[in-house]
């Protein structure tokens, strides 16, 4: 279950996300049917993502099919999901 619309995403944490599952920015573009100079802008932000919604979407909906999740509670961030 996609869990995203209430977390403000940042660059940390697709950065973090992409280490996690050991891709490249290119395989993540690839993989979220994104350019890659957009990846680069989207993991560049210092604060939370400043990038269309649907494009937010597709790279954090690859990413969690991949296995990542995103978590929103005292202590944001991204872990991989059991099993």
């Amino acid at each position: 279950m996609l869990k995203f619309p209430l977390i403000l995403i940042t660059g940390r944490h697709l950065r973090a996300a992409r280490g996690l599952l050991g891709w490249t920015q290119r395989d993540l573009a690839k993989r979220g049917k994104v350019a890659l100079g957009t990846l680069r802008k989207m993991e560049e932000s210092d604060g939370h993502v400043d990038s269309r919604t649907d494009t937010l979407v597709r790279v954090m909906t690859a990413l969690e099919k991949a296995g990542v999740e995103f978590l929103n509670d005292d202590r944001p961030g991204v872990r991989m999901r059991k099993g």
